[in-house]
């Protein structure tokens, strides 16, 4: 009698122990995120070669090839609030051109502090409507109609639109790859009439442009970098006019 007890009680430990083992392979497979999956291989950049069309640990990886990296650009979201350093060098005959550009986004509101080696701090803020610029330390601020000009074209960088223009017949790479341990979607567009070739790094994780590089008959000419944002994000002073005026504030 006893011995059958036990052996009722070992089958029912077991039974619990299986449904146990069940519900933690449910319950991570339900957690698993239906964002993009990027290989963990760094592809270097001579290498055309797509990531997709196959499968890892059960999820599908998604492809992008010339045709179909604009479209995988369109589903990349920016963070709505965010601060980040960007790095630019422009090159020329005899010489080369930094500049450092501190952006800080709200909402619509985008500020720009650009500071080309040599020269004074350039600040901008706009909502995509009017955009108020003044420099240094000077309190005198300059206000317009924002116009054409896009807040990603206000800190000297290529927007999504550059990219998304492109016929689909100039672009010659297109796939995913790691740089310096940011997954981005790359593309590369053949040598134009011009000479030109561009090249995109688009962060898969931020939906923000990680680095750009433009050559002209093989030679660069603009390279820009902005890997990692801000931990501390911006602040309401960032969106602050030299008068004290807030023009929207962070929470």
């Amino acid at each position: 009698m006893r011995n059958s007890k036990v052996g009722k009680f070992t089958v029912a430990g077991f039974v619990i122990l299986i449904l146990l083992v069940v519900a933690i392979l449910l319950s991570n497979g339900l957690r698993r995120s239906s964002r993009i999956v990027l290989p963990d291989a760094v592809l270097p950049t001579g290498d055309s070669s797509a990531s997709g069309g196959g499968e890892d640990d059960g999820i599908a990886l998604i492809a992008v090839t010339p045709g179909t990296v604009q479209s995988a650009i369109e589903s990349l979201e920016r963070p709505a609030v965010y601060r980040r350093s960007i790095a630019e060098e422009r090159f020329w005959t005899g010489g080369s051109g930094t500049t450092q550009v501190l952006v800080s986004v709200s909402g619509d509101w985008t500020r720009t502090d650009c500071a080309p080696k040599g020269q004074q701090i350039r600040h901008s803020l706009t909502d995509g409507t009017t955009t108020y610029i003044w420099y240094g330390n000077k309190t005198e601020v300059y206000q317009c109609p924002t116009g054409d000009v896009s807040a990603d074209q206000e800190q000297g960088i290529p927007t999504y639109e550059d990219v998304l223009a492109l016929p689909v017949n100039q672009i010659e790479q297109a796939d995913y790859r790691s740089l310096s341990g940011v997954n981005c979607i790359y593309v590369e567009t053949g040598e134009d009439e011009n000479g030109f070739v561009l090249r995109y790094w688009i962060s898969v994780d931020t939906g923000l442009l990680a680095a750009a590089e433009w050559l002209k008959y093989g030679e660069t000419i603009y390279r820009m970098g902005s890997l990692v944002l801000d931990a501390a994000g911006p602040v309401t002073q960032d969106f602050t006019l030299p008068d004290g005026t807030v023009l929207t504030a962070i929470e």
